[in-house]
């Protein structure tokens, strides 16, 4: 068995994400670890700056009305986005399996990362432009911890953020 590479996305993977985790592993024959945070509540002030730095005036002010999920609520999206990021891995031929994760999505990251040992890991993520600016992401966060490449991808597209 090759190597194994933890994922932590904070929805589901698309086909974008799964050809890209395609290409890092490369012929190499690799095991993927999916974790998706059950509590994905977005910073409601981070968003609103994000969109308004991206001049989305309606859609940030779109966002502070709209409240948090509830605990259920997040717990079957959590569930859902796993079971569509499993079958888009699988239909692509990636070796894949997943867990919902709790409270720290990072901690739970290291954790998995030092339970089996993975050579890589990858933070799939939206655009945060205030999160990505001040390097607070999910990625920095676990590039501090860990002692191998973070790679941060940003979900749907090419584009490498910056860990």
């Amino acid at each position: 068995m090759g190597e194994t590479i933890v994922v932590l996305t904070e929805e589901s993977l698309n086909e974008t994400d799964v050809r890209n985790l395609v290409s890092l592993s490369g012929d190499q024959s690799a095991q993927f670890l999916v974790l998706i945070p059950e509590d994905r509540h977005k910073n409601i002030l981070g968003e609103f700056f994000h969109h308004l730095s991206l001049f989305e005036f309606a859609d940030a002010f779109r966002e502070l009305s709209h409240g948090q999920p509830s605990a259920e609520e997040s717990r079957v999206s959590a569930d859902a986005a796993l079971a569509a990021s499993l079958e888009a891995a699988a239909s692509a031929g990636l070796t894949a399996h997943g867990r919902v994760v709790g409270d720290n999505a990072v901690a739970a990251m290291v954790d998995a990362v030092s339970e089996l040992a993975a050579g890589q890991a990858v933070v799939v993520t939206r655009p945060h432009a205030v999160a990505d600016t001040f390097h607070t992401d999910w990625a920095n966060q676990a590039q501090d911890k860990l002692g191998i490449p973070v790679l941060h991808l940003y979900s749907g597209s090419g584009f490498i953020g910056d860990s």
